[in-house]
């Protein structure tokens, strides 16, 4: 089974320790992603729902890289650093996930960067 190496240009280049995503089995990994701008590589929003935004939109950015897109998304894991964002989370994510979301998964755990409070990782249909 072959599998290969998904970057987007359009983020910052991935530590050496990790790729954006990885596309086998007809499935594309991908990375757990942060809120952080394309432009600058700094943390974007304050708020629970403007970082599940940046989140989602860095994905989808990943995902145009790999010639494919969040609704063929089949499973998602949300970490939040606080569960009281939760709810807010959920109100984002109906924005983009609006009918026939993928299977999801949440975790609580502590995300090591101030102010960070999201990182998703997700598997999309190639």
């Amino acid at each position: 089974m072959s599998r290969t190496i998904i970057t987007s240009a359009e983020l910052p280049k991935p530590s050496p320790y990790f790729s954006h995503a990885v596309r086998s089995a007809g499935l594309v990994f991908v990375s757990g992603t942060a809120p952080y701008s394309p432009e600058t590589g700094k943390l974007v929003g304050e708020t629970i729902q403007e970082q599940t935004a940046q989140a989602l939109r860095n994905i989808s950015a990943i995902l145009a890289a790999a010639g494919t897109s969040l609704d063929k998304a089949v499973s998602a894991t949300v970490i939040l650093a606080n569960e009281d964002d939760f709810a807010g989370m959920n109100e984002e994510w109906l924005k983009w996930f609006p009918v026939d979301p993928p299977a999801r998964q949440g975790a609580k755990l502590p995300l090591r960067v101030p102010g960070l409070r999201i990182s998703i990782a997700m598997i999309v249909e190639a």
